[in-house]
């Protein structure tokens, strides 16, 4: 575990919107973090590793959005350390597209958002989506956009049907000839679904975005 991560869960754990912010900005701007190994390291181990110590269920609820929703703040305030990481890394912007979304009946989407984020930074133009996205509008939007390659999250277990369904929408009624790329905690059990659901490429790191984009 990261050496900061059990400062920043004292905020989050209170809920401290202020203090997670002025935690995060600080710890960027004099670069004892960058924003992969916050993503990776803090926010992504803060939100999977929520834990509820009271007895009321619906507590808990409220208790999980608001952390969500203090995460997500956090990941729009790093774009533009994204871009300024990516311009002193001289990363070269690549002239490829990604569609990066969640399917229908997946409301999880603060990781698809940091896979987003992480193939901006590696020189990919990723459009992100969000989450809980019909079938029939993903197939629209890669008609328009025309995106090099598509990248699904998914992280409930029980949407990995919806998933399967939009990618044989997609090889069906769209003229994409690029590579369906798949993640999220849904294939960390099984990782061989990926290909059960018709995906070319399963991603569980950033080190494989960065792959990619090396191959071309």
């Amino acid at each position: 575990m990261h050496p900061l991560y059990d400062e920043f869960l004292g905020y989050i754990d209170k809920e401290d919107k202020e203090k997670c912010v002025e935690f995060v900005l600080s710890k960027l701007d004099n670069k004892e973090l960058d924003v992969p190994t916050l993503y990776k390291e803090i926010l992504e181990p803060s939100l999977n590793r929520f834990y509820c110590d009271v007895e009321e269920e619906t507590l808990c609820i409220w208790k999980e959005h608001v952390r969500t929703s203090i995460i997500r703040t956090l990941i729009e305030l790093c774009y533009p350390y994204i871009l300024k990481e990516r311009r002193e890394k001289n990363i070269k912007i690549l002239n490829k597209k990604v569609f990066i979304g969640c399917p229908a009946e997946e409301y999880h989407e603060v990781g698809a958002r940091m896979i987003a984020d992480i193939f901006v930074l590696n020189g990919f133009d990723a459009v992100f989506v969000g989450a809980n996205t019909p079938r029939e509008e993903i197939r629209d939007a890669i008609n328009s956009l025309k995106p090099r390659y598509i990248g699904i999250c998914v992280t409930n277990y029980f949407t990995l049907v919806e998933a399967e369904k939009a990618i044989s929408l997609i090889k069906q009624h769209t003229e994409f000839d690029g590579k369906i790329i798949v993640g999220g905690s849904a294939f960390q059990n099984n990782p061989e679904n990926y290909k059960k659901i018709g995906a070319d490429i399963l991603i569980q790191s950033f080190e494989e975005i960065e792959k990619l984009a090396k191959e071309g």
